[in-house]
């Protein structure tokens, strides 16, 4: 994507300038063919010389499509990629790592790969494969991720070509896992067959057919060339909405690029990573505020549907000690309906692709254009693609959270089951088999799963004969059942982190267990025992776990300390505050008794932690906990 000139911004991102690549149609908005918007927004438009890229910026246009280096690069002996074919890796779905618990001098490189699940599917098939694969040239085991899909860790550089291409011709994808380009498109996992959820399961695979990258390079790469042996699954789901000619359509509005290979991004792509979410109205299960783009689907008494709610500008990530850097929860844009929604979405990616931050990465999410310009302006920036005003959105019923685990009537005569998974690890340790179980329930009744965005696994389409059957696979391989778990272990996260995560400060995924027995161990003590309280874990502040929206969050910030955040909705529909930073890990118990003594005598009838802590503030729990003594309330 080349453009000149570029436009600058006088608007400041908390304190500085910021340069945007503006579109045909923003660009006319301020030669008087759009003036309304320029009025409005009251910014100063000032033509400059363009400005040296960033250096990502200048390796995504010399990439030749997302090509180079790392097609070079595969064919060495070498057992690791270069750093800038590392980059280019990233938007094939896969991160270079090493184990940071291994001394030596030479790094022992081995590579995570990440699948791409719209919606959070997999086929019976799909799960067999990548079951063979982790076995046969990974470490052995899975994981779900945050945004309902599976990562395969541990495998060599020799062997990527051989794992990509495998899933590629079974009709699955890794291409956009991750990169600048929209990522896993998550919805709902739970499978009614109501006319709401069956429609968000459909828009989140036209959403990720709308968006996938078009280069050549990962066939090129991976393929030798040649086309998959098999269309991509969602692809199929969603041929009835002709999603190419709609992401080929050309208003004259400035969404459309000229560039023939990636007419909806460029060469430069997007200016980080953007991420969708689907649901219907009342379930917040995927954490829909978190996203880039959230659509709530709205149907009509009939079950026909009219619309979408459509909110933007949600984001998890920020950065230690850069106050600039920071979660944020989505607003409410308003309603689109079903036959312009295509159009709106691409309007809403252009405007980030031309407006975003490429010159600072820290601030390049579309969360801060958002804030930046602030919803209304922002709107008004979107309406300059689209060509019209965007409709107000529209009141629904209240949102809360269901994790979906357990036995389910679907709704057409079959039922689903959500099995818990501890952190996303599937794996067999000792008497817990989870990796094998999941293996003979798939061979044994072909199931279909459905990736959970806590981590966990759904079981759809069960014929109710087998409900028996399935429970006595997983009782003999060491599975609980879902009513033996935890609360406090069903509605926590925690990313992988340590050992192979290069941005981890500290541990989460394997502390986060005795996290969770010790916070039961003070709750038990303080007689609050039947408290379900959501807590999250990251080993640093990118997000992963979506910390920040957790009632309570730990966030590491060190070896062996965490920030402490609290006040996160229990429906998921706020951020939380910093409370605390650097508490050490032996001063969890310490630290988390007072608050819960004060939850417990000046709580209101029916308030839940999350909205206790949001209430109060932290000024007014740190004053409480200065003077607690401990051991000295109890419910």
């Amino acid at each position: 994507m080349k453009f000149t000139p570029v436009a600058i911004l006088s608007v400041g991102l908390l304190g500085y300038s910021q340069a945007f690549s503006p579109s045909s149609a923003f660009l006319a908005s301020t030669r008087g063919l759009n003036t309304e918007y320029k009025n409005n927004v009251g910014l100063s438009m000032v033509l400059e010389k363009p400005k040296k890229l960033a250096k990502i910026e200048q390796l995504k246009v010399e990439s030749e499509h997302l090509i180079q280096p790392l097609k070079d690069q595969l064919k060495t002996e070498d057992i690791g990629v270069s750093k800038d074919a590392y980059q280019i890796l990233k938007y094939h779905g896969s991160y270079q790592q090493t184990n940071r618990e291994v001394r030596g001098k030479v790094k022992d490189y081995q590579f995570m790969l990440r699948l791409k699940q719209p919606a959070g599917e997999l086929p019976p098939e799909l799960y067999r494969l990548i079951d063979d694969l982790s076995a046969k040239h990974g470490q052995g085991d899975l994981r779900a991720t945050t945004r309902q899909c599976f990562q395969i860790h541990g495998i060599l550089k020799g062997n990527l070509k051989t794992v990509i291409s495998s899933i590629m011709n079974i009709g699955s994808s890794t291409v956009g896992a991750c990169g600048d380009v929209n990522r896993n498109v998550m919805t709902t996992p739970a499978p009614f067959a109501t006319p709401e959820y069956q429609e968000a399961r459909k828009w989140s695979k036209a959403c990720a057919d709308l968006f996938r990258p078009l280069s050549p390079a990962f066939s090129e790469i991976w393929l030798d060339g040649e086309k998959a042996a098999t269309v991509e699954t969602w692809s199929k789901d969603v041929e009835d909405l002709n999603v190419d000619q709609a992401m080929l359509y050309d208003s004259g509005r400035g969404i459309i690029l000229p560039d023939s290979v990636e007419p909806i991004y460029g060469d430069r792509y997007l200016p980080r990573k953007f991420k969708i979410g689907v649901t219907v109205p009342g379930d917040n299960s995927i954490d829909i505020y978190t996203n880039d783009i959230g659509l709530v689907v709205i149907c009509d008494e009939a079950g026909e549907l009219e619309g979408f709610n459509v909110m933007v500008g949600g984001g998890m990530g920020r950065t230690h000690n850069k106050e600039n850097t920071f979660a944020r929860a989505a607003d409410h844009l308003g309603f689109v309906p079903k036959e312009d929604i295509f159009e709106v979405l691409k309007s809403i990616l252009a405007s980030q692709r031309d407006h975003g931050n490429r010159d600072v990465r820290a601030n390049a999410r579309m969360k801060y254009l958002v804030h930046t310009l602030g919803i209304d302006n922002f709107r008004s920036l979107v309406e300059s693609y689209f060509g019209k005003p965007i409709q107000p959105w529209r009141e629904t019923v209240e949102w809360k959270y269901n994790d979906w685990m357990g036995w389910w009537e679907q709704g057409d005569g079959k039922l689903f089951y959500g099995q818990h998974v501890d952190n996303g690890r599937v794996k067999d340790e000792g008497d817990f088999r989870l990796k094998t179980a999941l293996r003979v329930l798939v061979d044994r009744y072909n199931l279909s799963m459905i990736l959970s965005p806590t981590q966990s696994l759904i079981f759809r389409d069960v014929d109710p004969k087998d409900k028996e059957g399935i429970e006595t696979v997983l009782r003999e391989h060491g599975i609980k059942p879902v009513e033996e778990v935890d609360p406090l272990s069903r509605l926590s996260m925690a990313c992988p982190a340590l050992p192979l995560c290069g941005l981890a400060q500290t541990e989460a995924e394997r502390i986060m267990p005795s996290y969770i027995e010790r916070v039961r161990s003070v709750l038990d003590k303080m007689n609050i025992g039947e408290e379900e309280i959501l807590m999250r874990m990251t080993g640093c502040p990118n997000g992963c776990a979506r910390p920040y929206m957790a009632e309570i969050a730990f966030v590491g910030d060190g070896p062996k300390s965490y920030q402490l955040w609290l006040g996160g909705s229990p429906v998921l529909t706020r951020t939380a505050y910093p409370y605390m930073a650097k508490m050490n890990n032996d001063d969890l118990e310490v630290t988390l008794e007072p608050i819960f003594a004060m939850y417990i005598q000046q709580r209101q009838q029916f308030e839940a932690f999350g909205d206790f802590c949001h209430r109060v503030g932290a000024d007014a729990i740190e004053q409480y906990s200065s003077s607690y003594t401990l051991g000295s309330v109890k419910a």
